[in-house]
């Protein structure tokens, strides 16, 4: 149940983190320019995994035998979030929000007049999605190395068809007469 949980939470977490890295990809893709290599790295681990995740969650609990080959490809995709949250770290000293001075407003009220300065909220939004892939991405590094070692410590357990094994052995009686 425990590994199902942390499936479940790599979905949910890859699904957003690869919809906003497609659309950077698409962006260049129709700018006839190279996407750069931290976004496409984590783009392509973003998808691998996600595919793993869900192919595991569906035919994980048929069989043990399979866990450490599913622990080893955890540890694979562990490994590849760290290098894809490396290759993006320059995103996490950007200041994506900023508040700037807008124009003064004013109000008037018979003869009393107030002036004040207005501030406007400005947004990023390249730079927020880049933000949250990396978030995202240090998510996914936690989440698989959960996963990996929790398939390691499933993967020597037999099955239950495998504990009820029973022998039929015939004995045969030779009598002498």
């Amino acid at each position: 149940m425990f590994f199902v949980f942390f499936r479940i939470l790599q979905i949910l977490t890859l699904i957003p983190c690869m919809g906003m890295l497609a659309w950077f990809v698409n962006g260049f893709v129709k700018q006839n320019a190279l996407t750069p290599d931290s976004i496409l790295i984590l783009f392509i681990v973003s998808v691998l995994a996600l595919a793993w995740a869900i192919f595991t969650l569906f035919s994980y609990h048929r069989s043990s035998t399979n866990a450490h080959f599913v622990a080893f490809v955890d540890a694979l995709f562990f490994g590849a979030f760290i290098a894809a949250v490396y290759y993006l770290r320059y995103v996490s000293n950007t200041d994506c929000v900023s508040i700037q001075r807008g124009d003064d407003w004013d109000l008037s009220v018979g003869d009393v007049r107030v002036i004040g300065p207005s501030y406007d909220l400005v947004n990023n939004k390249p730079c927020s999605m880049l933000k949250a892939c990396w978030a995202f991405g240090i998510m996914n590094v936690i989440f698989f190395a959960i996963t990996s070692v929790v398939a390691f410590m499933h993967g020597g357990h037999m099955s239950a068809y495998d504990r009820s094994h029973s022998s039929r052995r015939t004995l045969s009686c030779y009598c002498a007469s």
